[in-house]
């Protein structure tokens, strides 16, 4: 089958909707489906072989973040060419309602589409009011996709339909097999103060590190020298600056770390800590760490807890509650018999987000949509040029 799979976010700074993508389309090479993934990106000398760039990105506030997303008459003219190259069997859009490449190849395109939803924000006034723009490319999409729950309501509330549940994947073998550092081990287990792990962007409020490192000195009350390891790009100085200098000395920022550095991370500290605040939809780093063994202790996010199978298999806290997520880590560094049930609970659970199951479900979707289909070709009627003001060539 000959798959092209749009990524609506910058190749060159690494994210959920990224990692997705990549890891779904490597797993349809190794099936021996030809991809193509079209992205923005700047360094196209960086790119694996399967993704082609539809150049810059420009920054744009989305979701609670800010999201490099392409979008325009170049953008679109990139999107057409792809889509004459490629004579695919299937589209595969993600995150069409946003002002992206998405959005773009969705009324660019006709023919089998499936589209994947990843956001969660029950509150969007922008997608509400994007709604009529958004809605002749989400016409022509056969099958839809959310990641979660939460994802799938924001759907149906913000722009109608429905949508089949498929979580994102993860190569569950990859971090479980993952060798630890000892460098990042704090040795909970034989009585050792613990070493706690946090991954994510150090200066974006919603991935939560600031909750963290104000529950930190009333752990190291409880436990004198456990470390925090803090991987991700940001202002490492800013992040620490109303901290003690006793408390600063416990953090050891990692900078960005490659997928191997991550996998021997999680498989490395005591406690895995996400004390994100909002706008997730999944959760896949949650995944990461369960499949690398490391208990999980996660704000109580609706989508966190449907990742930890409703707190079975990682221990949940309230929402911005530092004094709550330093109580419940001080209390699980102190108690190796429950971070091993934490560990046999996630090993059990995980298995449904391996890509052996994901993929079969996503591939199941593409099969329904392409049976007896002519394959994709462009929409004669030139529905992006409507959207952007433009007149027909």
């Amino acid at each position: 089958m000959k798959i092209g799979i749009v990524c609506p976010y910058d190749w060159d700074v690494p994210g959920g909707v990224q990692f997705h993508i990549r890891d779904l389309a490597e797993h349809l090479i190794a099936l021996g489906h030809q991809v193509s993934v079209l992205a923005p990106a700047e360094d196209e000398s960086a790119l694996p072989p399967y993704v082609v760039s539809a150049g810059r990105a420009v920054a744009v506030p989305y979701n609670g973040s800010v999201a490099r997303l392409s979008f325009g008459i170049l953008s679109a003219a990139r999107v057409r060419r792809w889509l004459s190259d490629g004579q695919f069997d299937i589209l595969h859009v993600h995150e069409p309602s946003s002002p992206s490449l998405s959005i773009l190849a969705a009324w660019s395109a006709s023919g089998p589409m499936v589209a994947t939803f990843h956001t969660s924000n029950p509150r969007s006034r922008a997608m509400i009011a994007a709604s009529p723009i958004l809605q002749p490319g989400l016409e022509k999409i056969s099958a839809r996709i959310a990641v979660s729950e939460y994802a799938r309501r924001t759907l149906v509330e913000h722009l109608g339909g429905d949508a089949v549940v498929i979580p994102n994947g993860v190569d569950v073998r990859f971090f479980a097999d993952a060798e630890p550092d000892e460098r990042w081990q704090g040795g909970a287990a034989d009585g050792g103060p613990g070493t706690i792990g946090f991954i994510g962007r150090i200066n974006e409020p919603r991935k939560g590190l600031p909750t963290l490192l104000a529950a930190l000195p009333k752990i190291l009350a409880a436990r004198p020298g456990v470390r925090l390891l803090v991987a991700g790009k940001g202002d490492e100085e800013e992040a620490v600056a109303d901290l003690a200098p006793e408390v600063r000395a416990q953090i050891e920022f990692l900078g960005m770390v490659t997928d191997q550095e991550k996998a021997r991370l999680l498989r490395s500290v005591d406690l895995y800590v996400a004390p994100n605040t909002g706008g997730e939809s999944f959760g896949i780093i949650l995944v990461e760490a369960m499949s690398a063994g490391a208990p999980v202790l996660a704000s109580d996010l609706d989508a966190f807890k449907q990742v930890l199978d409703g707190g079975d298999a990682g221990e949940l806290f309230p929402v911005e509650d530092a004094g709550a997520l330093a109580e419940a880590a001080v209390r699980l560094l102190a108690d190796p018999k429950r971070l091993t049930e934490l560990r046999e609970a996630a090993s059990r659970h995980v298995r449904r987000f391996d890509w052996s199951t994901v993929g079969a479900e996503i591939l199941s979707v593409y099969e329904t949509v392409t049976d007896g289909m002519p394959p994709v070709a462009e929409d004669v009627r030139g529905g992006w040029r409507e959207r952007l003001g433009l007149a027909r060539d």
